[in-house]
């Protein structure tokens, strides 16, 4: 029994060389294989690395948490394609343990929404901007339920409509990191724009003012005017972040 004890590989050392592992799949992962591709046998990846078949399936585990391959019994681990799950669950979880880490958000969409303005200018086909279009009608027929009174749905409506605005100005400007950004921010954008709200409640804007704003910068991207358009966006980040000092001043 002893001498079985001896040979096995203890915890400590099995989890260290499962994270070596993890590391370098991960880098050949990224680097060269396509998502849907399959990974070899439990057992090859065991002779390669020169491991237990149990590190690597811990190595996998770890791989597959961070959103990189798929796991099934009785199957080879597949490549899976980026979501953002792991971003998008960092940013929510950093935005409910600190609710002011939201202007940690806004800093970086400064850079983040410049930048999707001036590649939509220069890249957006008519299917791109009919996209956008499409989201700032949707705020607008939200903003009039709201008005209305008629729907209690329609605030959630018109900030999921506003997320959608933004998406599809980043996706329409051709750049996929820029998008997957956008995508992996969805979350973190949504509880962005609920908590603006109260902000805009308290300086008496309306849903209105915010469409008109949104509509500004639509109408300049869909003219080519870069300048204006970038102002447009600065102006909308400039009154989220003044809203959001107002919802959180007493947070």
């Amino acid at each position: 029994m002893a001498s079985t004890t001896a040979s096995s590989p203890r915890p400590a050392q099995t989890a260290s060389a499962a994270t070596t592992v993890a590391e370098d799949l991960g880098a050949r992962i990224v680097q060269g294989l396509r998502p849907g591709a399959q990974l070899p046998s439990e057992a090859r990846m065991a002779t390669d690395f020169g491991v237990s078949r149990i590190t690597i399936r811990e190595a996998l585990k770890i791989l597959s948490g961070r959103g990189l391959v798929s796991l099934a019994r009785g199957r080879r681990a597949v490549v899976t394609q980026p979501d953002g799950a792991m971003f998008a669950a960092f940013l929510s979880a950093l935005i409910k343990s600190d609710p002011k880490s939201l202007f940690d958000l806004l800093q970086v969409r400064r850079a983040l929404e410049v930048q999707s303005v001036i590649l939509a200018i220069r890249h957006a086909s008519r299917a791109g901007l009919a996209a956008v279009e499409a989201a700032l009608t949707a705020m607008q027929a939200a903003a009039a339920e709201m008005d209305s009174g008629l729907s209690l749905d329609a605030e959630r409506a018109f900030h999921l409509a506003d997320v959608r605005f933004h998406e599809a100005l980043a996706l329409s400007g051709g750049n996929r990191v820029l998008t997957y950004l956008f995508e992996a921010m969805e979350a973190a954008l949504y509880e962005a724009f609920s908590t603006s709200h109260r902000g805009q409640l308290l300086a008496g804007q309306t849903m209105e003012n915010l469409c008109q704003a949104h509509s500004l910068v639509f109408q300049h991207v869909s003219a080519r005017e870069e300048k204006a358009a970038v102002e447009a966006m600065s102006t909308i980040l400039e009154n989220a972040e003044m809203n959001l000092r107002a919802a959180l001043a007493n947070v």
